[in-house]
């Protein structure tokens, strides 16, 4: 299962018990919802939930997950999440309730869970390389060893040196004053004023090219690559919260009340249900699916008192998706 977290904003002055403001994904600061989105690797929406504007994204998990396995009697379920979801206590409580899963791993704890590593090799690696480790997540009772894995790749090391090279660029800037300081990763301030933390962008370039995952699931049920293969397929969930802003038109929300904003979700998620399965079936997005098939509706209209049932005509690219859909061509369709 994958998981992720989105929020829809409402045009609106005054908070309620459900919308408020909040850490908006959109960068707004009208009061919002935030909705928690479970799908499988496919993409395809299993559950949804909608919650408080300003609730933490890391209480949001379970719930959902509970609601779930209580309605489907699912057992063994592994759920996928981002870093933002690493916390000791998140991961704990999925654990003691039975849940297995891989989160992202912030790349900055890597110069410890890969000390061997650098001991003996430095920063080289191979390209596609796995490592793994253990770690102590959490402080006093609530601290577990958990299962580290990391990935380097190549193509990874290029993209973080070229925004490392950005970065080291804007922060020489401030040093010389010819640039404002705001949030620039690698100023540091002395006495004597701004200056570049050249220590700060060595680790940065010691690290560029790897990816941290951590997990409760043993190698014996799930090897490293799997473990980064399983968190990749996260784009599915966001590519799922893109189609559903854009294509389903999830927004404007013109509800304030919890049960017709659930009730408009409800509608929204059914409707990506379908498209997705479309999409899967005919090969075509759900953009395009839309454009084509939205027009073909049948009317009636009355006449002299007589009704009428106009057909729509099908275009050919409408007939050529028709086609590959099973359900049109089974027997008695």
């Amino acid at each position: 299962m994958l998981y992720d977290v989105t929020t829809l904003h409402f045009e609106v002055e005054n908070e309620d018990k459900l919308r408020k403001v909040g850490m908006s994904k959109e960068r707004r600061v009208d009061p919002q919802i935030q909705v928690g989105l479970l799908v499988d690797p496919s993409g395809f929406p299993l559950e949804v939930r909608c919650f408080e504007g300003n609730k933490a994204e890391t209480t949001t998990l379970l719930p959902v997950l509970d609601e779930f396995r209580k309605r489907h009697q699912v057992r063994d379920m592994v759920v996928v999440a981002d870093a933002g979801m690493l916390s000791a206590s998140n991961l704990n409580a999925l654990e003691d309730n039975e849940f297995s899963f891989i989160v992202g791993s912030r790349i900055s704890k890597a110069p410890y869970d890969l000390a061997m590593h650098f001991e003996r090799h430095g920063n080289a690696f191979d390209d596609g390389q796995i490592l793994e480790s253990r770690r102590d997540i959490g402080t006093g009772k609530a601290k577990r060893s958990r299962r580290t894995v990391y990935q380097y790749r190549f193509a990874r090391h290029k993209h973080d040196d070229r925004a490392i090279n950005a970065m080291v660029d804007r922060a020489e800037k401030v040093a010389a004053g010819t640039r404002p300081l705001k949030k620039d990763r690698f100023v540091r301030i002395a006495n004597s004023g701004t200056e570049v933390d050249w220590a700060l962008v060595e680790r940065a370039r010691q690290l560029a090219g790897l990816k941290g995952y951590v997990t409760n699931l043993p190698e014996a049920t799930m090897g490293g690559l799997a473990i980064v293969a399983a968190y990749h397929d996260l784009w599915q969930v966001e590519a799922s919260f893109r189609m559903t802003k854009s294509d389903l038109r999830a927004r404007p929300v013109f509800h304030r009340e919890r049960d017709t904003i659930e009730a408009h979700l409800t509608v929204v998620f059914a409707a990506l249900a379908v498209s997705r399965h479309l999409q899967d079936a005919t090969g075509v997005t759900i953009k395009t699916l839309i454009r084509t098939l939205r027009p073909l509706r049948t009317i009636r209209v009355d006449v002299g008192g007589h009704p009428i049932t106009a057909a729509p005509q099908i275009t050919d690219q409408a007939r050529a998706i028709l086609n590959r859909l099973p359900a049109i061509n089974a027997p008695g369709h």
